[in-house]
């Protein structure tokens, strides 16, 4: 270890003297000029002991026999003008009380080992979704070494090695949770193309424990080999189940509406049903349905909302005219305005610039005028603009709560989902059959019907009726027309027979079996009668389901997990179900990513990251952040220990730069 890791830096004390005064030391020792040690004298402080001198300006400690010049030179190099400062040298320095110690041996402070340092690189690459190529960056690299001369960083192929091993390692744990999970299980598919023009696919698992917690882990993120269309992204899948083998417990996939994940979905459910295994549905993402709806209808106000997006990023960067803007609208009671405002091109984005021009329309108009040196004054709102901004914010405001209450809902089930995207349905047919409705919205809202309606056909099948009369919110009482159908409700009667209660009742038999064979075969016959009375309840009891449906829902608020669990003892059978059917997913990937800012961060960190560290990165991310612990083959890295000795680190680092100062 260098010698500097150990000993605190000093600086250096120049001992020696100038050229020519080197050349008259030898042949001649002149006397000093009292002149000059006064001046120089004057801004040093002897030490109590009188064998030290300390500098007034920086507590500096020389030799009682160190020459004026010497110190002459430290003042004009460390403290340039200080012969200005008159004053200085008639303020007494508070002299510290010095205790004398016994000299020590050289102690190796506490410092974070090197391979500790790289640790925490790794966390930060992964948490932050940058390619480990950033690390081979040479002015980052001599930042380090600025801050600590002896960090040896590890380099781009040895990081990349590394986080391979720890791929491996989290991926074994991923498994071995898997291998316990006894209920079934849902999978979702997101895709996305990287700026090297690859298709990547992410598998994320979902289900409901024991203790009805709903659980979810990214299985893999896996490349889409050319053509990248269905058949490939069906061998890639099959792949990942085989895996974890869930084949036999995976009962739904929900995908982001693609053709060719539609395709791969439709080959893998022929697989299963060929295998004669649980039933199989796959189902589109709601979310991304309903994005692409409101995309169509946008479609007549995207130029007002580029006007006003440009508008509110020049707000964004200047706090003078932001600060102007709150001021204006808080006179002209145009709401409250809390800075940056969302500018994205995602739903909330958008809806944020009709808000904007709706609700502080005055104050906009005052803003611009006002910097008409810094804004356009193009930006300005017409009438017409100012009406379309109107009529489409009114007509936009069911879809905003709707949104809202996705983004916020703590288990967006399918059967809640169903229950909102009827009612967006219902708002576009009005608009689409008013005749308020101006004659381009009516247009739009053809268009927003269609994709509703494409929507509502691929989900109106008995699977998604079983997943949402198992909503105790929904039930029949808010399942749309189109699928509260008798039929659907049989069809689902019977699967719980044949799936649930049959199963259920045969394992409580079997344990009597097993008891009469501990008793020996002798039972009394209050003992029959008994038994004969539990089965005869237990057979009673296989109508849980008409029992369920004949009672109200819950209230819309209401915990779906939280009320099967405390009504589970109720419904032995059918919570079972429950617990299976409410593990299918409603969307492919979170509504706040595709409907809010945050979304685009993601997106922008996917396209970024290249080949040979998408899956690695990506994958560890999401592990870490699901709470499973980061491990290098079979060792677990404690990174709150790291962190304690970092701060521990610096901390003493810190010690020691302040006690030289007082020195």
């Amino acid at each position: 270890m260098p010698t500097m890791d150990i000993i605190p830096n000093i600086d250096p004390i120049d001992i020696g003297l100038g050229s020519s005064e080197k050349g008259n030391a030898v042949l001649t020792a002149k006397p000093r000029k009292k002149t000059m040690t006064s001046v120089y004298l004057k801004y040093f402080e002897t030490a109590v002991d009188g064998k030290t001198r300390r500098c007034r300006f920086c507590g500096q400690s020389y030799s009682i026999a160190t020459a004026t010049g010497n110190l002459g030179r430290h003042l004009s190099n460390r403290h340039p003008g200080y012969d200005k400062n008159g004053d200085f040298a008639t303020t007494p320095v508070v002299q510290p009380v010095t205790v004398a110690k016994k000299p020590q041996a050289l102690v190796k402070m506490p410092h974070v080992e090197l391979d500790h340092f790289n640790w925490l690189l790794i966390k930060w690459l992964t948490l932050a979704s940058l390619p480990t190529s950033t690390l081979e960056e040479q002015w980052l690299r001599n930042s380090f070494k600025f801050l600590n001369q002896s960090v040896q960083i590890w380099s781009g192929e040895k990081f990349r090695a590394v986080l391979c091993e720890v791929y491996k390692s989290m991926k074994e744990d991923v498994q071995l949770t898997m291998e316990q999970v006894s209920s079934k299980v849902s999978i979702t598919l997101d895709f996305w193309t990287s700026y090297e023009q690859i298709l990547y696919m992410s598998v994320t698992c979902q289900w409901i424990d024991a203790n009805w917690s709903f659980q979810k882990v990214l299985l893999d993120i896996c490349h889409i080999p050319s053509p990248c269309e269905g058949t490939e992204i069906h061998y890639v899948l099959s792949k990942v189940i085989r895996l974890y083998n869930i084949d036999t417990r995976i009962i739904s996939c929900t995908h982001d509406n693609s053709s060719n994940a539609l395709h791969a979905c439709h080959k893998l459910k022929g697989n299963l049903d060929s295998q004669k295994v649980a039933p199989f549905c796959y189902i589109p993402c709601a979310a991304r349905a309903l994005n692409t709806i409101i995309d169509d209808g946008l479609k007549t106000t995207k130029s007002v909302i580029l006007k006003i997006r440009e508008f509110v990023m020049a707000m964004n960067l200047s706090s003078e005219i932001s600060e102007d803007f709150i001021q204006f609208t808080s006179a002209y009671e145009e709401g409250n305005w809390k800075f940056p405002l969302d500018t994205s091109a995602r739903w909330s984005g958008n809806y944020q610039m009709l808000n904007v021009a709706r609700k502080a329309s005055k104050s906009m108009e005052t803003i611009i005028r006002k910097y008409e040196e810094q804004i356009d004054s193009g930006l300005l709102l017409n009438s017409a603009e100012k009406n379309v901004v109107h009529i489409m914010h009114k007509y936009l405001e069911p879809f905003y709560k709707t949104i809202n209450n996705m983004c916020t809902n703590g288990v967006l089930t399918v059967g809640l989902v169903i229950f909102f995207m009827d009612h967006i349905s219902e708002m576009i047919l009005m608009c689409k059959n008013s005749r308020q409705s101006p004659d381009w919205l009516k247009s739009a809202a053809e268009d927003m019907a269609t994709k509703a309606q494409n929507y509502c056909d691929q989900v109106c099948n008995v699977f998604t009726y079983m997943t949402a009369i198992l909503d105790p919110r929904i039930k029949v009482e808010l399942m749309p027309e189109n699928l509260n159908l008798e039929s659907y409700l049989e069809e689902a009667r019977n699967h719980f027979m044949n799936n649930y209660s049959t199963s259920y009742f045969t394992s409580i038999t079997s344990s009597y079996t097993a008891q009469e064979m501990d008793d020996g075969g002798s039972v009394s016959f209050a003992e029959e009668i008994a038994r004969k009375k539990r089965r005869a309840s237990m057979n009673s009891a296989t109508d849980e389901l008409t029992q369920y449906l004949s009672e109200p829902p819950a209230p819309i608020h209401t915990d779906v997990l939280e009320w099967w669990k405390v009504n589970s003892t109720r419904y032995p059978r059918l919570s079972l179900m429950a617990r299976d059917f409410l593990s299918v997913q409603s969307t492919a990937a979170s509504p706040e990513d595709i409907f809010c800012s945050k979304g685009e961060e993601i997106d922008r960190q996917r396209f970024s990251i290249p080949f040979e560290n998408t899956q690695t990165l990506l994958c560890i991310k999401s592990w870490m952040l699901g709470g499973i612990k980061v491990k290098h083959k079979l060792t677990e890295i404690d990174y709150e220990r790291l962190m304690e000795l970092a701060a521990s680190s610096a901390t003493d680092s810190s010690s020691r730069s302040s006690e030289k100062k007082q020195k």
